[in-house]
């Protein structure tokens, strides 16, 4: 007979096998969740991080859209809300991108999230020599190994469900081709989470934690626009889609995002350019440019002005779990 009863309790048990599943995780990222809150531009401010740092989880401030400046105060700013390990993600196409990481060594950040590609050898040499923990993101296997050998210290592979900026390959296809050869460093699987059980999936087949974005968009303690979030809460899958290319001759960075009005007047843009270039009217420099200059502050109308008909919302395919605005707290629990 049990003393307490405890032992034969089945909520013991499951709590006791998930420490277990996810302990890894936890001691790497310092938290009692080892769920990261992804990195979203204009959403993921001092504020929102904080928050899930104080929940329990880890927060990672986003940098791509801020000056050096901006996110020196974002992390002091963070700081006088919490006194909880958070992490900095910085995209390596940034113009100012070895500013910012001077900026996460001046400020003795912990942890830094590289993004955008592969990141430079050197900079991640630098952040190791002052004890920074480096993670960074694998859209592919190949590009895994090669982070690997250049000395980070955990990999977030992430699939094409997420929202934002997206690779070839599916949270199912990244997990089955990286985590059984993977062993060495901690494994944490992103894109398309939105449950608990996804992510009990994602730890029994090998993963330290995951990133969970698109349900923290529209958070309580999210800033983005009440209509941002509204957008999110009434939205299911297959409203999302990514940026097409149509022409082969123009390049476009691939982003998910909820099907709006942007998306139809991209496919517009694209074809009225096309046909400009083909007509001899523009060169293909000047094509591209068109291309990317189209996205340029859409986000932001979106997220902080509430235009998300001809703002970009990007999202990811666990939009169809947003089914509230709830805390931070409560999307955890």
């Amino acid at each position: 007979m049990h003393g307490d009863g405890s032992a034969g309790d089945p909520r013991t048990s499951a709590r006791q096998r998930l420490d277990r599943l996810w302990a890894r995780g936890r001691d790497f990222l310092g938290v009692e969740t080892p769920i990261l809150c992804g990195a979203m531009s204009w959403i993921s401010d001092h504020r929102l991080v904080a928050a899930v740092a104080e929940a329990g989880a880890f927060g990672v401030l986003a940098a791509s859209a801020m000056p050096p400046e901006q996110v020196a105060e974002e992390i002091d700013a963070t700081r006088r809300l919490t006194t909880r390990p958070f992490g900095v993600n910085v995209v390596t196409l940034h113009p100012a991108f070895e500013s910012l990481i001077d900026v996460c060594l001046e400020k003795e950040v912990p942890t830094v999230v590289l993004a955008g590609g592969l990141p430079p050898a050197k900079s991640i040499a630098l952040l190791k020599a002052a004890g920074v923990r480096v993670m960074a993101f694998a859209p592919v296997f190949a590009l895994a190994r090669r982070l690997i050998r250049q000395g980070v210290d955990a990999l977030i592979l992430e699939g094409r469900e997420a929202g934002g900026h997206v690779g070839p390959a599916t949270t199912l296809i990244l997990m089955q081709e990286i985590l059984p050869q993977v062993s060495e460093l901690p494994v944490f699987v992103a894109g398309g989470i939105g449950r608990g059980e996804a992510i009990v999936t994602c730890l029994e087949a090998g993963a330290a934690g995951c990133q969970v974005g698109t349900l923290f968009a529209a958070a309580a303690e999210s800033p983005a626009h009440p209509d941002f979030k509204k957008a999110l809460i009434g939205s299911q899958t297959r409203d999302t889609m990514v940026t097409p290319q149509l022409d082969p001759r123009l390049r476009v960075v691939p982003v998910r995002g909820l099907a709006n009005q942007a998306m139809q007047d991209f496919l517009t843009i694209q074809r009225e350019v096309a046909d400009n270039m083909a007509a001899g009217a523009i060169d293909a420099t000047e094509a591209q440019t068109r291309i990317e200059h189209f996205w340029a502050g859409r986000l932001r109308r979106a997220v902080l002005l509430g235009d998300v008909e001809s703002g970009s919302v990007m999202a990811g395919q666990s939009v169809a779990f947003v089914e509230a605005e709830a805390t931070t707290k409560t999307i955890l629990d």
